[in-house]
């Protein structure tokens, strides 16, 4: 049942990834970068831990406006999440300064018991807030992320996304 759940949500990225990564016309969201991101992760009931992730970015040109689809996986004791993501966020100042952001999305958590060899997927919502700095060809940022989901979390991230193609 994981192997389905895990397949399933691999396929949508793909999916997602494909069809977003085609030449975009010039009003729409073109990919502008791609990154990672670790950080400590609070599921509701549970010990914290370790969260890794991947995103891509897409941004139309001369907008504050983003779209990251993007993956995440944790695991604490018995229990493990890999989730897919669709998140929009907004930052309130022009490219190369440093700026908040705020943001949302969906996601599809898909959630492992080993205990009980259970899995399930279920869908959940996404609220972001943030600070991106600039660097030479990419951007840092810190991030805080509450899901609401079957089992809620809160996570603290840091990350990077690597900019080599766009400038900014």
């Amino acid at each position: 049942m994981m192997r389905i759940s895990f397949l399933s949500s691999f396929f949508a990225c793909i999916c997602v990834v494909g069809i977003l990564a085609t030449p975009p016309p010039a009003s729409a969201f073109g990919l502008t970068g791609f990154g990672g991101k670790l950080g400590y992760l609070t599921p509701e009931d549970r010990d914290g831990t370790l969260a890794v992730g991947a995103h891509l970015e897409f941004e139309q040109h001369d907008s504050y406006l983003h779209f990251l689809p993007n993956v995440m996986y944790w695991q604490t004791g018995d229990l493990s999440d890999l989730s897919a993501n669709a998140d929009l966020y907004y930052h309130f100042a022009p490219e190369g300064q440093i700026t908040p952001y705020l943001g949302a999305g969906l996601g599809i958590n898909s959630f492992r018991d080993d205990r009980s060899n259970q899995s399930e997927a279920k869908l959940g919502l996404n609220v972001i807030g943030g600070l991106r700095i600039p660097a030479p060809a990419a951007h840092y940022f810190l991030e805080g992320r509450y899901t609401a989901s079957d089992i809620s979390q809160f996570a603290l991230l840091g990350g990077i996304t690597f900019h080599g193609w766009h400038g900014n």
